[in-house]
């Protein structure tokens, strides 16, 4: 089959809601991507931060490989090797003390949006309790996720979602203050906006939402399914604001391709909140996601990748601000370690991102007419400087 025969099969039978590039990946290696054609990709999209170990790690593979010829999937219904294993390190990771494993960042989600409805609950035995969200948000597109995603154009076609959900200003502590009400029970945000268009959070903003639900008994929920897993040269980016959620939602690279997420709790809210007929999942937390996260945990210490971020962090940023300086159509630079966003003017960004796969560079959008830069943590000081070359070509 010819790269035009799978474009127009996949269009044939699968459900049109992607508005894909003309491009069919064969394979990877490292951190770069070839077509069917042969055409070879440096990949700065990471599978949308999601395959942060590159393509081809052998270690990942020969685990993966190894589980499938042990077991697959057993439901929760039985506890599994690779599960006891992941849950460790994951919740260690995390500085939290027990994990759900999902399979996906939507899902994990719903999960914390649970959690802390179920908390409240047993605390004061209503049913009505709020949860603040922040405009320009993205959490997923279930309904639930939907209806903490400060999006309209996301929740309109959708609506009634859930209810009792405010919206504050990212970044406005005093905003935050306003829609606080003796029915909040929970506030959600994502640690650095990622859909939105790159907005790392204000230290002084969330270590002030910590104190107001230190103060008034809400739950924090902080989503770290982009940013967290080393992008932001932290484990996880709260952990450079030293602010601790009560809920920490997680996804997209804990296991770097295989699909998987989790929320992750203290020990407040897991001793307080679900039990068992609460909440389920058949495939979540199965032996080989497990595996994979397990693995890709073990990854990351032994091959010190969030250092490697931190370490690169600042030639990165530094070769991006030149961008900024060099060409008109760059307004500015936004984003912390891994994940960067530069603003484009004067022309949309698709068209740009359409460009530098020309060039052999492949990139993503981000709200706000914004190239987002989230390539495999394992890039090179060299892989950089190619990407450079490549978008200087095109922004020329």
């Amino acid at each position: 089959m010819t790269t035009a025969d799978y474009i127009n099969q996949t269009e044939q039978y699968v459900l049109h809601t992607y508005n894909r590039f003309k491009i069919v990946l064969e394979h990877g290696d490292g951190v770069y991507l070839y077509d069917t054609d042969g055409k070879k990709y440096l990949d700065f999209a990471a599978g949308i931060a999601v395959y942060a170990l590159g393509y081809g790690n052998q270690k990942l593979n020969d685990a993966l490989k190894d589980q499938i010829d042990h077991i697959v999937h057993t439901s929760n219904l039985y506890y599994n090797i690779p599960l006891a294993s992941a849950a460790k390190k994951l919740a260690e990771a995390a500085g939290l003390s027990k994990v759900f494993f999902t399979n996906s960042g939507t899902e994990a989600i719903e999960g914390a949006i649970k959690t802390a409805r179920k908390y409240a609950w047993l605390r004061d035995g209503t049913t009505d309790h709020e949860i603040i969200a922040m405009k320009n948000s993205f959490h997923g597109r279930s309904l639930g996720a939907l209806s903490v995603t400060g999006n309209a154009a996301y929740q309109e076609p959708f609506k009634p979602l859930i209810g009792g959900v405010r919206f504050a200003e990212y970044n406005n502590l005093e905003s935050v203050k306003e829609n606080i009400t003796d029915k909040t029970c929970a506030i959600i945000l994502e640690t650095v906006q990622g859909e939105g268009g790159i907005y790392p959070a204000d230290p002084a903003f969330l270590s002030g939402i910590r104190a107001l639900c230190d103060e008034h008994d809400i739950v924090l929920i902080l989503d770290e399914i982009q940013c967290g897993m080393g992008r932001t040269g932290y484990m996880f980016a709260c952990q450079e604001y030293g602010v601790k959620p009560d809920i920490m939602t997680v996804a997209k690279a804990i296991g770097c391709g295989v699909p998987v997420g989790a929320f992750i709790l203290n020990d407040k809210l897991a001793e307080h909140s679900l039990v068992p007929g609460d909440h389920g999942t058949t495939y979540g937390g199965n032996p080989f996601a497990a595996r994979a996260v397990s693995t890709v945990l073990d990854i990351f210490e032994e091959e010190h990748i969030v250092d490697h971020v931190r370490s690169l962090t600042p030639y990165f940023e530094e070769q991006l601000d030149r961008l900024v300086k060099d060409f008109s159509g760059v307004k500015a630079r936004r984003g912390k370690g891994f994940i960067q966003g530069l603003v484009i003017e004067g022309r949309p960004v698709g068209d740009l991102i359409i460009d530098a796969q020309d060039e052999g560079l492949l990139t993503i959008s981000a709200e706000g007419n914004v190239l987002r830069l989230v390539p495999p943590l394992v890039i090179e000081k060299e892989h950089i400087d190619e990407m450079i070359g490549k978008l200087r070509r095109v922004l020329g």
